[in-house]
């Protein structure tokens, strides 16, 4: 007997394995309350059935895995393997490769020699040639300073030739002036005694007038008073216009004297330039002095820019030797450039291609990893099935036992009843017994005629599932080979591209620093052309990658023939550029000062 933990319930159990609930109450039919909540339990009751299959799983589970261990080490072993003959195969290769290289190496070094030789030569001739050049430039400028001083000492003649046409010009000017002074006094006066014999005439005309008219006064007082006041009408118009005239007259004379008197200003003037002209004239003596100084400055000006221009040309001699060693180096680093991208690309597209094997690889994994658990729950559900046909097998076994025990009974007891042929009584109880003992029902033999059936169908089922169970197991275990087959090949090829990734990356690793160390000397081989900058030597020798060394010997000493080729044509092209500059080239780049003529063209135009 026993009280739940709740006190809701009272279990009791007897001697025969029952078991009964009661259920509490109180004195009023009320159930007890629950003073707290009561979690359930967390155990879980199997049979043990599940515990013993829970068992066989684990030791299935650890036979498996030590297979696995097994099957692991001896792969592990075949890698070691197959690892141990690839280097094998690596050191021989990079043994062979080392000695092609010292043997390029020796060949490149005798040529390099051989070359350097030759260099020296075209060095030794091209300074016979320079030094040449040199004295027919010197010869050439000693020409022509002397043609210079002599076009010096015929522009002093010319200046001295001026300065006496102008003093001619200045004496012919003042001449010139005086006569024309003369001329025109005289054309004025002939005028103004002009102009006084026609005022004297008018007067006259008009005195002689006056006296007409006194006459005619005297003679037409008699007749008619009209005719009188017409005459004087007309008269006094004709006054009218002699008044006229004569104040005309009297306004050109004023015109006259204005005229006169500009003149006279105008002459003062004459005189006055004539004086500023005679001190220009001074000033421009002090000017020419000035000026034969400046020459003999300029003169030691251009001796200074010439000993200058000389050591400037020998600087840009060297500069241009020092430039055509760094463009022979450039024209190397691009080459060994242009051949790392060529080799770069065909890399880069490898690895491309090995990562969509990759992925493809990496996708028919999965595949497969999905085929093996689909397998895996397969076998697991067989291995279900077969247990239960083994129960059944153990029953169906227990009931032959049953049976053949039952049917060896009988036969004693028959042997029993045989053996009591001779005594009918005794035989017929026997059988009886018999009967009663083995054959109580009546419907016996119909269950033993079912049995039978069920028997038969039971042997028949099971023959079935153990053919289906053989040819299950045949298949798996060849799917299993199949698969551990690919499984292996895949890890093989996925050990094999993991390692030529990690070369190609190592390779691509070295080449971007080869081409970055490329690039930076060309950039500062670039900084080194530009004006100011100083000249700087190559830098050392880059190792080549081992896509350059593995070239034939035949490729690279044609390359290196076709360098030196146009090496040759850029040093000519520069020698005779050098040699243009040379003829082109004046002998100072300074210039005397233009004489101060506009003046003096002006002074000859007043």
């Amino acid at each position: 007997i026993s009280i739940t933990s709740d006190d809701q319930l009272l279990l009791t159990s007897a001697e025969d394995g029952c078991i009964i609930i009661w259920k509490v109450y109180d004195k009023e039919g009320r159930g007890l309350k629950r003073e707290r909540d009561i979690p359930y339990s967390d155990e879980v009751l199997i049979t043990r059935t599940d515990m013993e299959e829970k068992t066989q799983v684990m030791l299935e589970l650890k036979t498996r895995v030590e297979e696995l261990k097994m099957e692991n080490e001896y792969q592990l072993r075949l890698k070691d393997m197959n690892y141990n003959e690839k280097i094998k195969e690596l050191t021989d290769k990079f043994i062979q490769e080392m000695e092609s290289l010292k043997t390029k190496n020796q060949v490149l070094k005798t040529e390099k020699e051989k070359q350097e030789i030759q260099h020296q030569e075209q060095l030794s001739e091209l300074m016979e040639k320079q030094s040449r050049e040199v004295q027919d430039l010197e010869s050439g400028n000693n020409q022509k300073l002397l043609l210079e001083y002599e076009k010096y000492q015929e522009l002093q003649m010319k200046s001295q030739r001026m300065q006496e046409e102008y003093e001619k010009q200045l004496h012919e000017m003042e001449e010139n002036k005086s006569q024309a002074l003369e001329e025109l006094t005289e054309y004025y006066e002939a005028k103004l005694l002009e102009k006084t014999t026609l005022l004297e005439e008018a007067q006259d005309d008009a005195r002689q007038q006056l006296r007409e008219f006194e006459e005619t006064k005297k003679q037409i007082e008699e007749d008619e008073d009209r005719e009188i006041q017409d005459i004087k009408i007309k008269y006094e118009r004709r006054l009218r216009e002699e008044r006229e005239s004569n104040l005309r007259l009297k306004g050109e004379t004023g015109i006259m004297r204005k005229k006169f008197n500009s003149l006279q200003k105008e002459i003062e003037e004459r005189c006055s330039d004539i004086e500023a002209m005679k001190v220009e004239q001074q000033k421009l003596q002090g000017v020419i002095k000035a000026l034969e100084k400046d020459i003999l400055g300029l003169k030691r000006e251009i001796q200074e820019r010439d000993e200058t221009i000389q050591d400037k040309e020998k600087r840009i001699y060297d500069l241009k030797k020092k430039n055509q060693e760094l463009e022979k180096f450039k024209f190397v680093l691009d080459y060994k450039i242009k051949e790392l991208k060529k080799q770069i690309e065909p890399r880069e597209n490898d690895i491309k291609t090995m990562k969509e094997q990759i992925q493809e690889m990496e996708g028919e994994l999965e595949h497969f990893h999905k085929q093996n658990t689909q397998l895996e729950l397969n076998i697991a559900e067989l291995r279900l099935k077969l247990r239960a046909t083994d129960r059944e097998m153990h029953k169906e076994m227990q009931k032959e036992r049953d049976m053949e025990a039952l049917v060896k009974r009988f036969k004693t007891d028959l042997h029993n009843c045989v053996g009591l042929i001779q005594e009918p009584k005794k035989l017929k109880e026997c059988i009886r017994d018999i009967y009663e003992k083995y054959v109580q029902k009546a419907d016996r033999v119909e269950i033993v005629g079912v049995d039978t059936d069920l028997h038969q169908e039971y042997t028949r089922q099971r023959e079935h599932l153990e053919r289906n169970l053989a040819t299950l197991k045949k298949k798996v275990v060849k799917e299993g080979e199949i698969h551990r087959a690919d499984y292996v090949r895949i890890m093989q090829e996925n050990v094999s591209l993991i390692k030529e990734i990690n070369e190609l990356r190592r390779e691509l690793k070295v080449t971007r620093t080869q081409v970055h160390d490329l690039q930076s000397t060309l950039s500062l081989l670039r900084k080194h052309k530009k004006p100011g900058a100083q000249p700087t030597g190559p830098s050392p020798d880059r190792q080549q990658s081992p896509g350059i060394l593995r070239l034939n010997l035949e490729e690279e000493t044609e390359r290196i023939i076709e360098m030196q080729r146009l090496e040759i044509k850029h040093l000519r092209d520069q020698m005779q550029g050098q040699e243009k500059a040379l003829t082109l080239r004046p002998l100072s780049s300074g210039k005397l000062p233009m004489l101060e003529m506009d003046r003096i063209s002006d002074i000859q135009s007043h």
